[in-house]
C-alpha cells in the first residue's frame, strides 16, 4: 500500500480545491432527508407513513433529474445548470416551511428534478482533472468524502431541528444549497477534458449518440451500483431496528458512526493498492459480509465487529462504479451518464429500505441484513455468470461485441490506455 498516489493526485491542478468544495457543499444535501422527515412528522404532524411518501417524492424527482440535469451540462456547459438549479433550491427552501402537506408533497418532488447536482458534477469534474491511471484514487478520495459528508450532515440537522426549530433549519439547509450552488458557478470546475485518449472514441463533428454509450456494458455498472446502494439501504435499517429491539436506541449514532469509519478506512485502503479490484469482486464481498451481520442477535457489542468486513468495502464498491463509468463514456456524454449513476444510487437506496423493512416485519431485524445481501449475491451470481461465459473482448472487434462480452467487461476495471506510439 503506498500513499505516493493520493499524493500526486491531490497535486494535480484544481483537485484539492474541488475535493475541499464538494465535501462542504454535500454536507447540506445529505441534511435534506432528515430534515424533510422531522418537518413532516414532527412540525405538519402528519406522522412517520406520510414523512416517508415526501422523502419519496424527493427521491423520484432526484433520480428523474440526474440525467435531465447531466445532459443540459454536457449540451450547455455547466453554469447555466447551476443558475437554474440554485435559483430553483433557493425559492423551494424559502417557501418550504410554510407548505400544507399537499404542495410540499408536489414541492419535494419538483425539487428533487432541479436539486443541485453537486454529486454528479464533482465525479464528471474529476474525469476532466484527473489522468485515467489516477481516477481509481481519485475517486476514492470522492468516496471518502462523501462517507465524511453523510456522517455531518444528518446530526447537524438533528442538531438544528432539536435546539432552533424546523423552520429555521431548513432556511438554513436552503442557504447552505445556495451558497454551494453559488461557489460551484464561481470556481466552474471542467467538466470535459480538452483530450481524452483514454474515452471511447468519439469524433468531433458527430454529435455523441446515447445509443453508443449506453450499452450493456454501462448498464452493468448501473445494475451493481443499484446493488450496492441497496445493500447498503438496507444495512442501514437493519442497524437500527436491530439496536430498537434490543433496548440500546443510544447505541445507534455510534454503530453508524463505526460503520462510516469502516467505509472510510475501506476506501483508503483500496485508492492506495497497486492494484485495482474488480466490481463484481467487491460488490460480491459487500453482500457476502452483510449477511451474518444480523446473527448477532441481542449481542448488540458484536455489531461494532460484524459491521467491519462489509463497511470496509462500502466505498471501495462505489468509487469502483464511478470510476468505470468515467472510462466507458465519451467525455461529451459524461454529465449525463453520471446522472445516471446517481439515479441508480438514488434507486438502490429507494429499494433497499423497503426491502429490509418487509424482511424484518416478516421476521426479526436480523432477516433485513439476509434479505439485502442475498439480493446483492444474486446479481453478482448473474454478473460472475455472464462473464465466465463470455470471450475476451476483442481491442478492434470487427462488429459490436456482444451483451455477455460486455457485461463481463464492466465487471473488471479496464487497464491504462498505452501511450501513444
Amino acid at each position: 500500500m503506498h500513499l505516493d498516489p493520493y499524493r500526486h493526485v491531490l497535486a494535480l491542478p484544481g483537485v484539492r480545491s474541488l475535493m475541499v468544495l464538494a465535501l462542504l457543499a454535500r454536507i447540506p444535501i445529505t441534511a435534506v432527508g432528515v430534515t424533510m422527515t422531522l418537518h413532516v412528522a414532527q412540525d405538519l404532524d402528519r406522522g412517520w407513513g406520510a414523512a416517508g411518501l415526501v422523502g419519496a417524492a424527493l427521491t423520484v424527482g432526484t433520480a428523474i433529474g440526474g440525467p435531465l440535469n447531466g445532459r443540459f451540462v454536457d449540451r450547455k456547459g455547466l453554469r447555466p445548470v447551476l443558475v437554474v438549479t440554485t435559483v430553483c433550491e433557493a425559492l423551494f427552501w424559502a417557501v418550504a416551511p410554510s407548505l400544507s402537506y399537499p404542495a410540499l408533497l408536489v414541492g419535494a418532488f419538483v425539487a428533487g428534478v432541479f436539486s443541485l447536482p453537486v454529486f454528479s458534477v464533482v465525479r464528471q469534474s474529476l474525469a476532466a482533472l484527473v489522468p485515467a491511471e489516477q481516477r481509481r484514487q481519485a475517486y476514492a478520495l470522492d468516496s471518502m468524502s462523501t462517507e465524511l459528508s453523510f456522517m455531518s450532515g444528518p446530526p447537524v440537522a438533528i442538531l438544528l431541528m432539536s435546539s432552533l426549530s424546523g423552520r429555521v433549519t431548513m432556511w438554513t439547509i436552503g442557504a447552505c444549497l445556495v451558497l454551494a450552488g453559488t461557489a460551484l458557478f464561481l470556481t466552474n470546475p471542467p467538466v470535459q477534458a480538452p483530450t481524452d485518449p483514454d474515452a471511447p472514441a468519439c469524433a468531433p463533428a458527430t454529435p455523441v449518440r446515447r445509443r453508443d454509450w449506453v450499452t450493456a456494458r454501462f448498464l452493468a455498472v448501473c445494475a451493481a451500483t443499484a446493488a450496492t446502494t441497496m445493500v447498503l439501504a438496507g444495512t442501514d435499517l437493519g442497524i437500527v431496528a436491530m439496536l430498537r429491539e434490543t433496548g440500546k436506541v443510544q447505541f445507534i449514532g455510534g454503530v453508524l458512526a463505526a460503520w462510516g469509519a469502516y467505509s472510510l478506512i475501506g476506501g483508503f485502503v483500496y485508492g492506495a493498492m497497486t492494484r485495482a479490484v474488480p466490481l463484481v469482486a467487491l460488490l460480491g464481498g459487500l453482500s457476502l459480509f452483510t449477511i451474518p451481520i444480523g446473527l448477532t442477535g441481542d449481542r448488540w457489542w458484536l455489531l461494532f465487529l460484524a459491521l467491519l468486513p462489509a463497511g470496509a468495502l462500502c466505498a471501495p464498491t462505489l468509487s469502483a462504479s464511478a470510476d468505470l463509468v468515467s472510462r466507458l463514456v465519451p467525455s461529451p456524454a459524461r454529465g449525463e451518464a453520471m446522472g445516471w449513476h446517481g439515479s441508480s444510487m438514488t434507486v438502490g437506496l429507494a429499494i433497499g429500505s423497503p426491502l429490509a423493512g418487509w424482511a424484518i416485519d416478516s421476521g426479526s431485524p436480523g432477516w433485513g441484513f439476509v434479505a439485502v445481501g442475498s439480493v446483492g449475491l444474486l446479481i453478482t451470481g448473474v454478473l460472475l455468470a455472464l462473464r465466465r461465459g463470455s470471450a475476451p473482448l476483442d481491442p478492434t472487434p470487427a462488429g459490436p461485441p456482444s451483451p455477455a462480452a460486455t457485461l463481463a467487461a464492466a465487471t473488471t476495471p479496464a487497464a491504462p490506455a498505452p501511450a501513444a506510439s
